[in-house]
């Protein structure tokens, strides 16, 4: 993301005009930290119940559920760090931000893949697992609301890490939903090529919403102002 100054006349005054004031900033900076901090928590808590489920039941959708998880973990320990002392107002530290929320999901969609394509090529059957069914079903309908909170905020603050934050949990929701699909397919049909087929969907959205994040021009993304300041967002994904 380039930090050279910008031509305001080129921007809607409308635009301008929406930009938070300094208190309503302060608000939204410790509301975004909230979210990450809870996101932490419960990223935690899916995780470690994910990859266990996933070694009970030898499922690949499920291990990179709870990857995943591990990922948006991080992905809220960017967050928090970038709302943290000096760095609230830098510029320099979104950018950072951003590219480091960017790369975690670069990391995510490789190890999925490869780990899919054996499980296909050795025909392995994955166990039916309940607690990957019941945990599936608690992030469709938490990670959703998180997601779009965060985006809200990051729209506001002009932040894409916020931003990219809040698209992961409700990427979160969607690979639950796939999860959740193959899990049952293999429960209520023995179709053993659910699981990792829907692993392969994992993969390329994480690395379709890396590339976007890494550009700055996923939803929300941001024209910077000031080093105190931003613009929102002139797409309508955050309303």
């Amino acid at each position: 993301m380039s930090t050279a100054p910008i031509d305001l006349h080129v921007i809607p005054s409308a635009v301008l005009a929406d930009a938070p004031s300094p208190a309503e900033r302060d608000r939204l900076i410790r509301r975004a930290k909230g979210l990450s901090w809870l996101s932490l928590a419960y990223m935690t808590i899916e995780g470690a119940v994910a990859i266990t489920g996933a070694i009970l039941a030898s499922s690949v959708a499920l291990l990179g559920f709870g990857l995943d998880s591990a990922i948006e973990g991080f992905a809220s320990i960017i967050v928090i760090w970038r709302f943290t002392g000096h760095r609230r107002f830098s510029l320099h530290a979104e950018e950072h931000a951003q590219r480091l929320v960017a790369i975690t999901f670069f990391l995510l969609a490789p190890y999925i893949a490869q780990d899919a394509l054996r499980t296909l090529i050795n025909a392995q059957h994955p166990g039916t697992s309940w607690i990957g069914i019941a945990l599936c079903t608690s992030s469709m309908l938490v990670m959703p609301a998180l997601g779009r909170a965060k985006q809200r905020i990051g729209s506001r603050l002009g932040s894409g890490a916020t931003a990219g934050e809040g698209t992961q949990n409700i990427l979160c929701a969607y690979l639950a939903a796939g999860v959740l699909a193959g899990l049952a397919l293999n429960a209520a049909l023995g179709l053993r090529w659910a699981d990792p087929a829907v692993a392969l969907g994992i993969a390329a959205l994480a690395l379709k919403e890396g590339r976007e994040t890494w550009r700055g021009d996923g939803c929300c993304a941001t024209i910077p102002l000031t080093t105190n300041t931003h613009a929102s967002c002139q797409d309508d994904c955050c309303a």
